[in-house]
């Protein structure tokens, strides 16, 4: 017999739990050495405000820090790219890394960075429900532009990363960019994204607008924010993290990546360990309590 249900997470959203029942996403670290100590990986369905099912995994980490880890447009936690970059980060902290709605197993439509925020929310939610004391996001492409949106509109953080993001919407500028307006635009473009990359793409126009990336980054202050971009990023040209650094406040630091393409696909291990690395100080400096903020 099944049982279970709905359990509510603080700050919105819910969590799907069944009882007597053997996921089959979940993710087992197979024993080293005889070593049966290392704890077993699970996903998890959590659902949005809105209803919609998110597929997460936890990787757990020091009870101190973890990251919400929100990847680019066309991804899931599962790719091995993404996959990659939350083994890295979990070094540093817990990690909670998902699948925004349309993209692999998560439900909904894709609305390419405007409801993905309450995504982004009920992710930290859970990620405080399993008693991480600080909460930094860490952002892809898509993913970087939703968590700065999230942190200048919503609050509750403790630290930013904005890796290869646009610092505008519409950007046509680049080939690649080209591709994703087909892709979204049109009707054989959504069909093919959700045949050939699991990525169903809602066919609706905003309305209205979401508030841009660097609109939004001017309101995360006094929350550390870190943005990072390759100088050759093939999709959004350096001038995307200008525009974005130059519309926060501080504390804000920039770090244009020589050599460096574009999101999870070119992050190499010492990129990682450096973004690492900045999270872990940029919490333990304590500048920002999201309680404190009245």
């Amino acid at each position: 017999m099944v049982s279970g249900g709905y359990s509510r997470i603080p700050a919105g959203g819910y969590r799907l739990t069944l009882a007597g029942v053997s996921d089959h996403r979940s993710t087992a670290v197979p024993p080293q050495n005889g070593d049966m100590t290392l704890p077993v990986l699970k996903a998890h369905t959590l659902v949005t405000e809105d209803g919609v099912p998110i597929d997460a995994a936890h990787l757990p980490g020091d009870p101190g820090l973890a990251i919400v880890l929100a990847h680019g447009f066309t991804l899931n936690w599962q790719r091995p790219a993404v996959w990659r970059v939350a083994r890295r980060l979990s070094r540093y902290g817990g990690v909670v890394t998902f699948d925004f709605r349309g993209h692999g197993r998560s439900g909904g439509l894709s609305t390419l960075g405007d409801l993905e925020i309450r995504d982004v929310r009920v992710a930290v939610a859970y990620a405080r429900e399993l008693g991480y004391r600080r909460v930094a996001i860490v952002g892809f492409s898509m993913g970087a532009s939703i968590a700065l949106r999230y942190a200048g509109l919503s609050g509750g953080v403790d630290a930013v990363v904005s890796v290869s993001g646009p610092g505008r919407w519409y950007y046509r500028g680049t080939k690649s960019m080209r591709r994703v307006h087909w892709a979204v635009e049109r009707r054989l473009g959504r069909l093919l994204s959700k045949k050939l990359l699991h990525t169903r793409i809602s066919s609706g126009r905003w309305d209205p607008v979401p508030v841009p990336p660097a609109d939004a980054a001017a309101k995360i202050a006094p929350v550390p924010l870190l943005i990072v971009h390759g100088d050759q990023d093939g999709f959004f040209p350096v001038e995307h993290a200008t525009q974005l650094y130059e519309a926060a406040n501080e504390p804000k630091e920039l770090w244009i990546v020589p050599g460096f393409g574009h999101a999870e696909s070119a992050a190499d291990a010492a990129l990682l360990d450096r973004i690492g690395s900045w999270v872990q100080e940029a919490v333990a400096a304590g500048a920002v309590s999201p309680t404190a903020i009245a």
